[in-house]
């Protein structure tokens, strides 16, 4: 159990928000403010319930020194238009001019510090660092799922420091994985998707253990199709990981996991929009082609998993969906995923960089019970490893 703001008191107290504010940026205009709309739940429950709020977020990577061009003062309006109120800003995030501004704050105010790693110790998680952040409010909340795996001053060290509570939508990302993974429904179906088993090891192995069904695909179901056996010619594949590609699908089967592979792929010579390209069974790819998407025959065999299965978590895409047409075998799914969950009660948990912008390709990430814009700390989480800024806020 984490502890949470709604069991916290609040009232007229200085509240110190670790939010992620790392958003896209372009002339010096946020062009997508979707991270900065996630806290803002958490911000008008302070808001409401008459708390002073702080705002504290790191943007881009300053390596602990200021550097203008990634300063926070330019989103400054656009967070005063979507929280209705003006947003004060410090042109430090610890300090005597940081003081002096959470000192100033009447109840219902919003404070928005400077980015935090223009501070060395903001990422060696410096304890006198964490200090000085702490100095500033009464309490501190984690809204912020996306920095939790990193154990910074401002995501861990400043919660072992006062009263520390995770905020509506860190409690949002928390339950819903947990609930995909820690107490689901069964069966349990886990697509793993993408192009290197290289970066996914700790996720399989953690998989295998947790769910009934895997199913991989993309380029890195290459190397498992060579583990069993199979030549897939031209296509991408880590030679150096078939023995481990084995080795997994092994534990699979001593833990009760069905392993599930492509058996039919699309395959092409050239890997550009719209090339010449067949479907073929995965015995029969030439040496000059490559895999690049799977076939109908394997989309219709996930289906049918999904349609048997009570919970579904997905990381990763089926094929190289950014190029036409190796995008079907994944658009088809994420759409007959969403369909079982807005009909059938399907709990369908995602997460991962390259799967929000797939589901977002075939249109269907709001009708997925909950998709993840976390990217690593969805990933460690799916690992089974910790996670600091969630731990040090466990009751």
């Amino acid at each position: 159990m984490i502890r949470r703001i709604q069991d916290a008191d609040i009232t007229a107290k200085r509240i110190l928000v670790r939010v992620d504010f790392n958003a896209p940026m372009k002339s010096g205009q946020v062009s997508d403010a979707t991270r900065l709309r996630a806290a803002l739940p958490t911000i008008a429950y302070l808001r409401e319930a008459g708390a002073k709020v702080i705002l504290a977020t790191h943007f881009g990577r300053p390596g602990g020194r200021r550097n203008p061009e990634m300063s926070l003062e330019p989103i400054t309006a656009l967070l005063s238009a979507l929280i209705g109120h003006c947003v004060t800003f410090a042109s430090d995030s610890v300090g005597e001019e940081a003081r002096a501004a959470a000192a100033n704050l009447s109840a219902g105010d919003v404070l928005l510090l400077e980015n935090t790693r223009f501070h060395a110790g903001e990422e060696k998680n410096d304890p006198d660092f964490a200090a000085r952040l702490a100095e500033l409010a009464d309490v501190y909340v984690n809204d912020a799922f996306s920095i939790a795996h990193r154990a910074h001053a401002s995501t861990e060290g400043v919660a072992r420091m006062i009263p520390a509570y995770a905020g509506l939508s860190l409690q949002r990302e928390i339950d819903h994985v947990t609930a995909a993974l820690e107490s689901p429904g069964r069966p349990v179906l886990a697509v793993a998707g993408g192009a290197k088993v290289s970066t996914k090891i700790a996720l399989l192995k953690n998989l295998v253990k947790k769910v009934d069904c895997l199913f991989v695909g993309g380029a890195m179901a290459n190397t498992f199709l060579a583990a069993r056996g199979h030549d897939v010619g031209a296509s991408m594949k880590e030679a150096g990981l078939v023995e481990t590609a084995g080795k997994i699908e092994k534990a699979a089967g001593a833990a009760g996991c069905a392993l599930l592979l492509p058996s039919d792929v699309v395959v092409a010579k050239q890997f550009k929009p719209d090339p010449d390209h067949r479907v073929t069974g995965v015995e029969a790819v030439a040496a000059d082609e490559m895999i690049l998407d799977c076939g109908p025959q394997t989309v219709d065999r996930l289906a049918a998993a999904i349609a048997a299965s009570r919970t579904l978590v997905w990381n990763g895409p089926l094929g190289a969906f950014e190029t036409s047409p190796f995008d079907t075998a994944t658009v088809e799914t994420a759409r007959y995923a969403a369909r079982r969950c807005q009909e059938n009660g399907l709990m369908a948990v995602a997460g991962g960089g390259d799967t929000v912008a797939a589901l977002n390709r075939a249109g269907v990430s709001e009708d997925f019970t909950f998709v993840s814009t976390a990217g690593g700390a969805f990933l460690q989480w799916l690992e089974g490893k910790p996670l600091p800024g969630v731990d040090v806020l466990k009751a």
